[in-house]
């Protein structure tokens, strides 16, 4: 049960690269990863935190741009499998990061296409900088979500002391 998280936050890196590192970072920062995750140190960094909230925040508003390529460009797909492999493997149990890591990224995958089609719909009904900020609430609520759901086992845990 506990890879589900994996897959879900490598669903969020389908529609957003860099949303579920910034989740991902901030919540090992703040100590609110599962107890024995296989997340490197590294995340846990005050600076690696705040640079994947400033990536996060910058993919945001640059997907809102008329110039913004397609995220299922070849380095936008490279993107998406690497930030849901660093994020499936975080939240997964530490025995278990090898396999939380391909499905992330295969849940990456995955959506980057499903959301990339629905997108393009949308798009030519209500217009990019909408259905942008739509999808955008979606991912960032979606990684908060995941990030806090995880956590959450740890979180009991401490509060049965």
């Amino acid at each position: 049960m506990a890879l589900i998280h994996s897959i879900l936050m490598g669903a969020v890196a389908g529609m957003r690269a860099m949303t579920p590192l910034a989740a991902v970072t901030n919540a090992a920062r703040s100590g609110n990863l599962p107890a024995d995750n296989g997340a490197p140190r590294l995340l846990s960094n005050n600076l690696a935190s705040a640079g994947m909230l400033a990536l996060a925040g910058g993919e945001l508003i640059g997907d809102k741009m008329k110039t913004a390529p397609d995220r299922i460009v070849p380095a936008g797909m490279v993107a998406r499998v690497a930030t849901g492999m660093i994020a499936g493997a975080a939240l997964a149990p530490h025995r278990h990061r090898g396999l939380g890591a391909l499905l992330g990224a295969t849940a990456a995958v995955g959506m980057a296409y499903v959301t990339f089609d629905l997108r393009m719909r949308a798009i030519a009904r209500y217009g990019q900088t909408s259905t942008g900020a739509v999808e955008d609430a979606i991912a960032v609520g979606s990684a908060a979500l995941i990030t806090q759901a995880a956590g959450g086992a740890k979180r009991r845990l401490r509060r049965s002391w």
